[in-house]
């Protein structure tokens, strides 16, 4: 067994060269067209269900010979050739369905059918067929006006009817003339039978297995998919368990703050005595300062009664330095009253991030239970 090898990305470039099942390819012969769709061949015993080639769709593609001029259909499922077909002009590819195309080969004594994914590939499958079919009529008609202009004897028109089938060999060009009206009579025959047969056979049936596959492939992709989904449900189940476990984590931080708000409300109070005792202050430190000025006019005029001068003096000093205390508790008490705000600010930003980040975790549960609400219905 020999092998050759095309330069071809076809998967039929490399095929084994077998006398028995399998498909001989030259070097002379060349892929044009490859595309994938599920191999039929018609039932030699009821001539009217299909059976399917392989489980699979396999490659199925056009080949052409440009020395002898001849192009082939050609499908290989492992090392055996499942369509071997040469297209003649008189070969139609007949759509029975918008997947589903099949053709009669008389040479091969059998009907072959292809399902393809899409209508868009069946109807490529069958303009390429078209092109190779008139290919091939016209390479047919150069053939036998090279073969009329070699053998005069051949120069018969369309017109022309012959006395009978039984024509006596006396030469070359009489021989080729009477097995060539034997094979047109024997392929008009073929024709006609195969066409009988197709016109016996259930085009319903045709399309109920070519759909019967095609469902078998979406049914692996739903099952596949499926899978996919329940892998996802498990990992959002375990994302909304962790989500769960934050939000209550969340809640507990804020009502601690919420406590720690109320404690704020009393610290506004101790602020409102604060700002209070503050006014007093301020008016008692006016109130002295009035009474010092007022001391220091009747300073001037009291020098000869040393001893009021020297009361006058210690009240001065304890006025000053009563004024230096209350001055000391103004100071303090501003400065408590900044840590105090400071503090509370500081809260507040805490409690506002705190319910911008449960607004998110609020927003992402939603849309986590709206998922899985889907997919419940889908399923």
């Amino acid at each position: 067994m020999r092998v050759l090898e095309f330069q071809s990305s076809s998967p039929i470039a490399q095929l084994p060269l077998c006398p028995h099942g399998s498909v001989h390819l030259s070097c002379r012969e060349q892929p044009i067209f490859s595309t994938r769709a599920h191999v039929f061949q018609i039932d030699p015993a009821t001539k009217r269900n299909w059976i399917p080639a392989s489980k699979h769709a396999l490659t199925v593609s056009y080949f052409y010979d440009a020395t002898r001029n001849v192009y082939r259909i050609i499908s290989v499922g492992g090392t055996k050739a499942i369509i071997n077909s040469t297209i003649t002009p008189n070969m139609t590819f007949t759509k029975t369905s918008q997947k589903f195309g099949q053709w009669a080969d008389s040479r091969a004594n059998t009907v072959y059918g292809l399902g393809f994914a899409s209508e868009q590939h069946l109807s490529q499958f069958a303009e390429k067929f078209q092109e190779v079919k008139e290919a091939a009529r016209l390479a047919r008609e150069k053939s036998q006006d090279k073969t009329e202009l070699t053998n005069p004897a051949l120069n018969i028109t369309s017109h022309q009817v012959l006395p009978s089938p039984i024509i006596s060999s006396n030469g070359p060009g009489e021989d080729k003339l009477f097995r060539s009206q034997s094979a047109d009579v024997e392929i008009s025959t073929e024709k006609e039978r195969l066409k009988k047969m197709l016109s016996e056979g259930s085009v319903s049936e045709v399309q109920w297995e070519a759909e019967f596959f095609s469902l078998q492939d979406n049914n692996n992709k739903l099952v596949a998919a499926l899978h996919e989904a329940n892998a996802n449900v498990d990992q959002w189940k375990k994302q909304l368990a962790a989500y769960q476990e934050e939000t209550e984590t969340l809640r507990q931080r804020v009502a601690e703050l919420e406590s720690q708000g109320a404690h704020d409300s009393s610290s506004e109070n101790n602020k409102e005595e604060l700002s209070q005792t503050l006014e007093e202050l301020e008016l008692l430190i006016k109130a002295k300062d009035e009474e010092i000025q007022m001391l220091k006019s009747q300073k001037c005029g009291r020098w000869e009664a040393e001893g009021e001068r020297e009361e006058t003096l210690q009240k001065l000093q304890e006025l000053e330095a009563r004024n230096t205390e209350l001055e000391r508790r103004l100071h303090l008490a501003e400065q408590t009253l900044a840590e105090t705000l400071a503090e509370r600010e500081k809260v507040q930003n805490e409690v506002t991030k705190v319910a911008e980040i449960m607004d998110v975790k609020i927003f992402e549960l939603s849309e986590i239970r709206q998922g899985l609400a889907k997919l419940l219905e889908s399923n």
